[in-house]
């Protein structure tokens, strides 16, 4: 067993709003996990050592909302490129995500079904340096609705066409179902408030994923949609920009999260003038303060979190995650709540027995800043931050 220990840091583990100060830890290579840790002088029985001179330590970020097939700058979820270019987009999204700290995803809708295949490959060659992924592969949708479009999602139109496709998804590979329960900003024909999916087709959806351990998360940013994704049973709601008090409320006695993606809708109207048409800038525009309301609101009454930004979405590129957590702070939460999503995610994506804390027996994904992220959550933003993953420098 070969082991490095880390050490000289000031850690923030994931578990409390709290550094723990001149910190250390050990790695097993072999495995990637934490085996000790501890403060004061470190251990000398490891094979290396590395002095992180006082630096700060934290658990590297679980993005529960990416797609990584989409183009930031075209405005559009569904390329027009074909399978081969979309998998070099995708590729290079993975490695952006990587070095903005992300080092695991949770895709929500992806062209050609690429996260089935790519969730396989070997973290070597062009693969190297990207997280690790929850695929999804292509989003759920009714005929005319939002993600019907040719490469990214699949056209169902009653329960029974919604069983088949799923089954269908979770035998090529998906581990998350990506339903649509309204329309959308990017879409030019539907609004947030037009309920597309209905419950029946996405209680069909959640049935067959919760039988097989998956899960299934549902674009809704407006009413009635959000009420049905969560009557349907959805383990979580995605942007939930119009989610009402009684909403939250099942959705805290259900367990379902919200994954808020506020820097998705943020961005539209702060680079899109002039550049996306102007229906979608004053969609998005419009429910900019209303999202940051109700969710905030959502929020404080005890609903869970989760961190997730969208990104391929236009203008939300895939270095984005860091800037959802200043927009969280912006709004009224802690370093340590925003921070706390991520943790959120993980918990989501039922991963929290191996991912995002530092504790013994985890693996050790981290990032290594500059600056403390408990007094100013901007230090995750630090374009040269070290970031791991089990154990291994990769950026």
């Amino acid at each position: 067993m070969t082991t490095t220990t880390y050490s000289n840091c000031n850690m923030f583990d994931g578990t409390k709003d709290t550094l723990t100060d001149n910190a250390w830890f050990t790695v097993d290579a072999s495995t990637g996990r934490i085996t000790a840790t501890g403060t004061g002088t470190a251990p000398t029985t490891s094979d290396n050592t590395v002095d992180f001179h006082g630096k700060y330590v934290m658990p590297g970020l679980m993005n529960a909302h990416t797609h990584i097939t989409s183009e930031p700058n075209s405005g559009s979820l569904d390329s027009k490129d074909t399978e081969a270019a979309a998998t070099v987009r995708a590729i290079n999204a993975l490695h952006a995500l990587l070095k903005s700290g992300v080092t695991y995803i949770r895709e929500c809708g992806t062209g050609y079904d690429i996260d089935l295949t790519l969730v396989h490959e070997p973290r070597t060659g062009a693969m190297a340096h990207t997280p690790e992924m929850m695929p999804s592969g292509m989003a759920y949708s009714m005929t005319g609705g939002h993600g019907d479009s040719k490469h990214f999602g699949h056209r169902v139109d009653s329960p029974d066409e919604m069983r088949k496709k799923v089954r269908k998804g979770m035998k090529k590979g998906a581990m998350n179902i990506k339903v649509m329960a309204t329309g959308g900003v990017m879409t030019p024909d539907d609004f947030m408030d037009d309920a597309q999916l209905n419950v029946d087709e996405m209680h069909v959806a959640v049935e067959e994923a919760h039988k097989r351990g998956r899960t299934v998360a549902a674009h809704a940013e407006g009413n009635p949609g959000i009420m049905n994704a969560i009557k349907a049973g959805v383990d979580s709601v995605e942007h939930c920009f119009y989610v009402t008090d009684e909403e939250a409320d099942m959705m805290i006695k259900q367990n379902t999260y919200l994954v808020a993606t506020m820097v998705a809708d943020w961005a539209i109207p702060e680079y899109g003038p002039g550049k996306l048409p102007d229906w979608e800038v004053k969609k998005a525009a419009d429910a900019l303060d209303d999202l940051y309301h109700n969710i905030r609101r959502a929020w404080q009454r005890g609903v869970k979190v989760a961190l997730g930004t969208d990104a391929g979405t236009p203008f939300n590129d895939f270095s984005m995650t860091p800037k959802e957590l200043e927009l969280m702070v912006q709004q009224g939460a802690t370093p340590f709540e925003a921070l706390r999503t991520s943790y959120n995610s993980a918990e989501l994506m039922h991963l929290t027995q191996d991912y995002a804390t530092l504790e013994t027996g985890k693996f050790a994904d981290f990032l290594v800043l500059d600056g403390n992220p408990l007094a100013d959550v901007t230090a995750v933003q630090q374009e040269d931050k070290q970031v791991y993953k089990f154990g291994k420098r990769e950026f």
